[in-house]
C-alpha cells in the first residue's frame, strides 16, 4: 500500500550515494497515484472502489535500484534498443554503452533516466513536475538536455503524462513510461482483453531488435484491432512495437486493456508506436508486490507508447531526431473505469 492516500511527499529510502528518494502521492478523490523521484517511477495507482493497485510495483526502494529498475520508470533519453550501439546524428557518428549482449544499447544503458534521481519542480495535490538535466556526452548521447515530466490528474479516473525535452545540440529523444498493468489484482494478467488500433507492426529479430521491416498484423496472432483475450503461457511471446501512426500526431486513443473484473484502461498518446511486452522475464529480486502479490513472470503487461524502436538506424521510421535549440513534447494519457 501507499504510505498514505493523502497527497504529499513521503520518504521512500536512500540510494547508495546517500541521496533521499521521495514518494509523491497525487489524488483527486477518484484516482490516487504514487510516483518516486527515483527513475520518475509510477510506483502505485489506485482507482476508487477497486480494492487493489492497478500498476505492478513494490513498496521498498532496493528492487527499484536493481532488477525492477525499469518497472514503472520513465525511460529515456532513448527507450528500447539501438542496434550495434551506434547512430549517426546530424551527420556525426556516436557510440553508446553496449549493455545488451555486449553489442546493442538497451534503454540507454547506465545513462538511462530510469537510473536517475529526478528533482521535484512544481507540486500540487493533483499534479507534479519532475525535472532532470542530462549533460552532453553522457552515455555517448550528444547535447545538454533538459527534461521535464509533468504528471497530472486531469479528470476523474484520468492520469496525464507530458514529457518535454530541449537540447543545445542535435540529439535523439524517445521517452516512454514502462509501467506493467494488471487490472484484476491477480498473479498474472491471464484473461485480460487487449485491443490496439494498429494495422502494422515492426518485425523483430534476435534480441527483440527490429529488423526495419514493417508488416501487416492481419492474419497474425498480433492483430489486436478487434480485441483479443490474453493467456500467458499459451500465447506466443509478446514483445513488439505496434505501429499506430506514421508520425507524432495529436493525442489519440490507441489502446484499451480490460480485466476480467471489468476494470478498464484506455491509453491515448501522441506517439506513433506502442511497445507491448508480456513480462515473461519479469524479475523482482524476491520483492513482494502490492497487496501481497508475487510479482512473478507475466504479473503485468507492459504498455509503452513511444516512437518506433531503433528509429535512428532505420531512415524509413518516424524520426526521433531533436535539433539544437528545439523542443519536443510526448504525451500519454491513461483513463480508468470500473463497473
Amino acid at each position: 500500500m501507499m504510505a498514505s492516500m493523502i497527497p504529499g511527499l513521503y520518504p521512500f529510502g536512500r540510494r547508495p550515494d546517500g541521496q533521499e528518494v521521495q514518494q509523491v502521492v497525487l489524488s483527486d478523490g477518484t484516482l490516487s497515484v504514487a510516483l518516486l523521484t527515483q527513475g520518475a517511477i509510477l510506483q502505485d495507482l489506485r482507482l476508487h472502489g477497486v480494492p487493489y493497485g492497478l500498476a505492478v510495483g513494490t513498496d521498498t526502494l532496493e528492487p527499484y535500484l536493481g532488477p525492477m529498475r525499469s518497472c514503472g520508470a520513465l525511460i529515456g533519453p532513448v527507450i528500447n534498443r539501438i542496434s550495434d550501439g551506434r547512430a549517426e546524428i546530424d551527420g556525426e557518428a556516436f557510440e553508446f554503452e553496449r549493455n545488451q549482449d555486449g553489442r546493442h544499447t538497451r534503454h540507454s544503458g547506465a545513462a538511462g533516466t530510469q537510473n536517475k534521481l529526478w528533482r521535484i519542480g512544481e507540486l500540487e495535490d493533483s499534479a507534479v513536475t519532475l525535472e532532470l538535466e542530462l549533460p552532453d556526452g553522457e552515455g555517448g548521447f550528444p547535447g545538454n538536455r533538459a527534461v521535464a515530466a509533468r504528471f497530472s490528474l486531469t479528470a476523474p479516473g484520468t492520469l496525464e503524462m507530458r514529457v518535454a525535452a530541449t537540447t543545445d545540440r542535435a540529439t535523439i529523444i524517445n521517452f516512454a513510461n514502462h509501467a506493467y498493468w494488471n487490472l484484476d489484482g491477480t498473479e498474472t494478467y491471464e484473461g485480460h482483453r487487449l485491443q490496439v488500433a494498429a494495422d502494422r507492426l515492426c518485425v523483430s529479430g534476435p534480441g527483440s531488435l527490429v529488423t526495419g521491416e514493417v508488416a501487416p498484423v492481419e492474419g497474425s496472432f498480433h492483430d489486436y484491432r478487434a480485441g483479443k483475450v490474453l493467456m500467458p503461457g499459451q500465447d506466443p511471446q509478446i514483445d513488439l512495437n505496434l505501429c499506430v501512426a506514421d508520425r507524432r500526431r495529436a493525442l489519440t486513443d490507441v489502446l484499451t486493456l480490460t480485466g476480467r473484473s471489468g476494470v478498464e484502461m484506455t491509453v491515448a498518446t501522441t506517439e506513433p508506436g506502442v511497445q507491448v511486452y508480456d513480462g515473461a522475464n519479469f524479475a523482482n529480486g524476491g520483492a513482494p508486490g502490492h497487496d501481497g502479490r508475487a510479482n512473478g513472470a507475466c504479473c503485468g503487461l507492459a504498455i509503452e507508447p513511444q516512437g518506433w524502436p531503433d528509429a535512428c538506424s532505420h531512415p524509413g521510421f518516424p524520426s526521433i531526431l531533436l535539433e539544437a535549440g528545439r523542443s519536443v513534447e510526448q504525451v500519454t494519457v491513461w483513463r480508468f473505469s470500473a463497473p
